[in-house]
């Protein structure tokens, strides 16, 4: 029985929706924390609750009574609208309470909240414009009113019962309810903005803040008092007759506070201006004194001078800046200290201050210290006015900048000069050689111009053998034969790395320039001491003119550099000369990169394979994997040429990829057609750039996981020079390869710079021997010599040994004399299609048998199809 679906995803949240009372506590108190609301709703409630309570009892008295309690209560309201501000304060009063407090007296705490209530509203709506303080003052005021009222009428009345009834007695006591009556007030309304903030209350600060406001609260009293006892004896009719006496009286004292406020108004204004004036004169007399003293022990040279350039004073910082006794300036001129070559600079700069009554801009001069050094310096002159004789005069202001110039000057040669050898670097040459730019293309330049750019051919080799330190000071010793050679006119640069170059000005023509080009390879070519080591090193030279018609300087490095590529491609150590043809090959090769990466893509590239065989038995023991490219248009593209391009361009790596793939799976495939082919080998090349990846390991173990070839009958080979350059970082790369069960050999053996302690240490597994050798073997050549001592030395070490480029029987017969284990070459088999491999390996079903006779074994030969 199947249980209940499990939900798949996380249960929602639901968004919360507000109810209608908190939108409304939201738009009435959006300031107001937990218990300053609280408060609010507290005060507002039991406010309405007593305001209810009152409006009862009001209907429950005569008819009469409702009249005079309305007029009491408009009378306070009208009044509130009148507010009187007390002097020398914020605060203001209002004359309503005299009727609040008369309602009071004669009907009760009930009528006397009712009129506060609606006193309190207009106030409110007269000072706030927020509904809080609009419903809340009403309702506290009720409250305050209708208790402390209540408490009012109960002494009263107990005073009475107990036959106190004299008017002194209602005086007083009406006084002490109206303080009462204010301060409970007032501490309902000062607790909304304390519990809002979380402020305790302060009462010496709330006496203080409305002390005022209590003495007029029991003026009020006091007049409510009067009225009562009038009503008394006379009738209402006394309010009505002292309605318009109040109302006059309070007219009166509002206007007199307004005068009192104007005339202190007035007062004030007239100290501040006795005292600002007071302080400006003392002020003028701090700061002349403040001035001499600035002047006297100022830490920068200051001098005063008048116009016509005569010194009048100044201070010691200056004379010690020049080297000279105190006052030894004092009536000189400025020239008796400004070099001449800065007097022009500064004597404008004064004119456009005495012409302007401005200050200046920094101005930097060079001045001159009494032991006949230089002193470089910023001057700021201003206009002045001395306050003795009233005359204008110039002031200066002198700061040695003596050692930030130093800097400069410092700072500049770093950055226009090589940090090691001292020669310009490539943007202080790029500055030389836009001046040639330029000057050749003058209608009156007639200088010619070369350069020369040279790329030492072995500095990485003798870098990472000798290390860093070596490699610095082989570029010192090439810079100083450098700038030996060439003459006191001509720019020489390192441009970075091991790379020079030669501005030669009046080249003379290509001759000239071919003459310095010979000169520095015979220096460069002596042999050098470097740590006790002997060096010999060469450079291969680009040369361009300036005849071509240059416009930037980028032109022609670009060109001397293509001109280099082209010498280093002819074998290195030697020069050669640009010419416009050049560009085209640039172009060509650029093309040939892009048709490359697209051939990658496309599928256009394809594996050939070309036969091992073991030398002495005679038999097929596997295949060297060869990239062979036909292209669209230009037919079949050497190996010699899109290998290096693929190389420099970075697509070597899907290169190397594409036939460790298809070599592979192809050899897995013929391995598969018969057991007589179960342990046939390929021999698959990689470059310096696959070595270096990081992850070559890993494609290699795809190519053998794809394929299912075991990885003994995978051989990797890498050319000599390229293991030796890279031979640290290769370490790694090497014995995981060697774990994983791949072979190693080492190509092209003989023609690099292989230690026999770094080939001892080695996991290669065979060395083949470079063709140029086999070319050229015959009986007791030199050749035959350096082949029996590649093979004595990897037979001494547990490595086969492997014979390339075999051509002829004589060479056939001497390597199986001379002891090598694997031989190819055309004369054995010409590298094969795929399609041919297969007719090549009937061959070796049908069990043809390779014999040989005493002198000469015998091959058959099978060419492409």
């Amino acid at each position: 029985m199947r249980g209940p679906a499990k939900a798949a995803t996380q249960p929602v949240t639901a968004v919360p929706r507000h109810s209608w009372w908190q939108r409304l506590h939201h738009q009435l108190m959006p300031d107001y924390n937990r218990k300053a609301a609280a408060y609010w709703w507290v005060m507002v409630v039991a406010g309405a609750a007593v305001l209810l309570h009152c409006a009862i009892h009001i209907t429950s008295l005569p008819p009469t009574a409702w009249w005079q309690i309305a007029l009491g209560t408009a009378l306070a309201m009208l009044a509130g609208l009148l507010p009187v501000r007390i002097p020398r304060s914020t605060n203001s009063f209002t004359a309503g309470e005299v009727f609040i407090f008369l309602l009071l007296l004669l009907y009760g705490a009930e009528a006397a909240a009712l009129a506060s209530a609606l006193e309190a509203l207009v106030g409110a709506s007269r000072t706030s414009k927020r509904w809080t303080s609009r419903i809340a003052s009403p309702a506290m005021a009720t409250l305050a009113m209708f208790t402390t009222g209540s408490l009012l009428h109960l002494g009263l009345t107990a005073a009475h019962a107990s036959g106190w009834t004299s008017e002194l007695l209602t005086l007083f006591g009406t006084i002490l309810f109206a303080l009462a009556y204010f301060m409970v007030n007032t501490l309902l309304v000062t607790l909304v903005p304390r519990l809002k903030r979380n402020d305790p209350l302060n009462l010496g600060v709330f006496f203080e803040s409305f002390g005022w406001l209590g003495i007029a609260y029991a003026g009020n009293a006091s007049v409510a008092a009067f009225l009562f006892l009038n009503v008394k004896q006379s009738g209402v009719v006394v309010v009505v007759a002292a309605a318009p006496i109040i109302a006059i009286l309070l007219t009166t004292g509002h206007f007199f506070f307004r005068r009192e406020e104007a005339a202190e108004s007035v007062k004030k204004a007239n100290e501040a201006k006795l005292e600002q004036a007071a302080r400006h004169v003392l002020e003028l007399e701090v700061s002349e004194q403040r001035f001499h003293s600035a002047f006297t022990h100022a830490s920068i040279g200051m001098a005063l001078v008048s116009f016509n350039g005569s010194i009048r004073q100044t201070n010691r910082s200056l004379t010690t800046l020049l080297g000279l006794p105190e006052h030894a300036l004092d009536s000189l001129t400025l020239s008796s200290f400004t070099a001449k070559s800065s007097m022009g600079t500064l004597q404008a700069e004064l004119d456009r201050v005495r012409a302007a009554h401005q200050d200046s801009r920094s101005v930097e001069l060079l001045c001159l210290h009494r032991d006949g050094s230089d002193v470089w310096v910023s001057i700021n002159a201003s206009y002045f006015t001395e306050s003795v004789s009233g005359e204008p005069c110039f002031i200066l202001q002198m700061q040695d900048i003596s050692a930030r110039r130093r800097a400069e000057s410092e700072l500049h040669h770093i950055a226009f000069h090589d940090g090691l050898t001292g020669l310009p670097n490539r943007l202080r040459f790029h500055e030389h050689l836009t001046a040639a730019i330029v000057n050749a293309k003058s209608a009156s330049g007639t200088q010619d111009f070369g350069v020369l750019f040279l790329d030492m051919d072995r500095f990485k080799l003798i870098n990472d053998s000798m290390g860093h330190s070596a490699g610095d000071v082989f570029l010192n010793t090439v810079a100083q034969r450098i700038a030996a050679v060439v003459r006191p006119n001509d720019v020489v640069a390192r441009l970075g790395g091991d790379e020079f170059a030669v501005l030669a000005r009046d080249a003379g023509g290509n001759s000239g320039l071919t003459q310095l080009a010979e000169r520095l390879q015979q220096v460069l070519r002596a042999p050098m001491q470097i740590d006790g080591v002997e060096i010999t090193s060469s450079a291969s030279i680009g040369i361009t003119m300036s005849s071509i018609g240059y416009h930037s300087p980028e032109e022609v490095l670009r060109d001397a550099d293509i001109a280099m590529y082209k010498a280093k491609a002819g074998g290195k150590a030697r020069h050669a000369l640009f010419d416009v043809s050049l560009h085209a090959e640039v172009a060509n090769r650029l093309k040939l990169e892009s048709d490359l990466r697209r051939a990658l893509l496309d599928g256009e590239l394809s594996v050939h394979y070309q036969p091992l065989f073991d030398i002495r038995k005679g038999h097929l023991v596997g295949f060297e994997a060869l990239a062979r490219w036909i292209h669209p248009t230009l037919g079949p593209i050497s190996p010699v040429l899109f290998i290096p391009v693929a190389e420099e361009s970075g697509s070597v790596v899907q290169l190397t990829d594409f036939v460790l793939q298809q070599a592979c799976r192809q050899l897995r495939c013929w391995q598969q057609q018969d057991a007589a082919f179960a342990d046939l080998t390929m021999h698959v090349n990689i470059a310096g750039n696959d070595l270096a990846k990081a992850n070559f390991v890993q494609r290699v173990t795809h190519a053998l996981v794809n394929s299912g070839l075991r990885a003994e009958h995978l051989t990797i080979e890498l050319t000599e020079n390229i293991l030796m350059e890279r031979l640290e970082a290769a370490m790694e790369t090497l014995n995981q390869l060697h774990d994983l069960g791949v072979r190693l050999s080492v190509d092209d053996f003989g023609t690099g710079y292989s230690s026999l302690s770094h080939l001892s240490t080695l996991p290669i597994d065979s060395l083949k021997i470079d063709r140029s050798f086999v070319v050229n073997l015959s009986p007791g050549s030199k050749e035959s010599a350096v082949i029996q001592a590649i093979v004595l030395l990897g037979h001494s070490l547990g490595k086969k040994v492997v014979a390339e480029g075999i051509e002829t029987g004589e060479q056939l017969k001497l390597l199986r004399e001379l002891g090598c284990d694997i031989a190819q070459g055309y004369l054995l088999s010409r590298p094969l299609k795929q399609d041919a491999v297969a007719a090549f390996l009937d061959d070796q079903r049908r069990g043809i048998v390779y014999g040989a006779t005493a002198n000469v074994i015998e091959f058959p030969k099978r060419t492409t199809a």
